[in-house]
């Protein structure tokens, strides 16, 4: 099986390395060992370990796993909540559109519409079933 490499920049490290941090710490306060969190979370130690590193080779699931277990699982949320770049992008790029045109209404469609609105509202002198509906200047049969 192909594995393919991850390339991170060093900013992405730091980043992830310090990420990792604070999962150990929020390990720790919690008096919770090493064990007790994979059984948990159903990960392997070594999962867990490089999670605790910053390895950007552990899926996002296993870190799921592992703030869920911990209790901080709404800590994901607050991942990409305020995107104030693509919020300019996006204001940046909206144009004013003009109004599109009215639908026209098929007028078949109308007269049958407004049929069954009289026959469902009781406006028209209507008797059986089989005879003849009066509505207005039309008759139908």
């Amino acid at each position: 099986m192909n594995r393919r490499t991850i390339i991170i920049l060093p900013k992405l490290e730091k980043i992830l390395a310090e990420f990792g941090e604070n999962v150990k710490l929020a390990r720790l306060r919690r008096k919770l060992t090493v064990e007790q969190i994979c059984e948990r979370a159903g990960i392997g130690r070594n999962t867990l370990w490089m999670i605790e590193k910053g390895a950007p080779s552990v899926t996002m699931g296993a870190y799921a796993q592992v703030l869920f277990t911990l209790g901080m699982e709404n800590d994901l949320l607050k991942l990409a909540s305020d995107d104030v770049l693509g919020r300019r992008l996006q204001d940046a790029g909206l144009e004013t559109k003009k109004r599109g045109p009215k639908k026209k209404i098929d007028p078949i469609f109308a007269r049958n519409r407004n049929i069954q609105n009289t026959i469902e509202h009781g406006d028209a002198d209507h008797k059986t079933k089989n005879e003849t509906y009066r509505f207005g200047p039309n008759q139908i049969v």
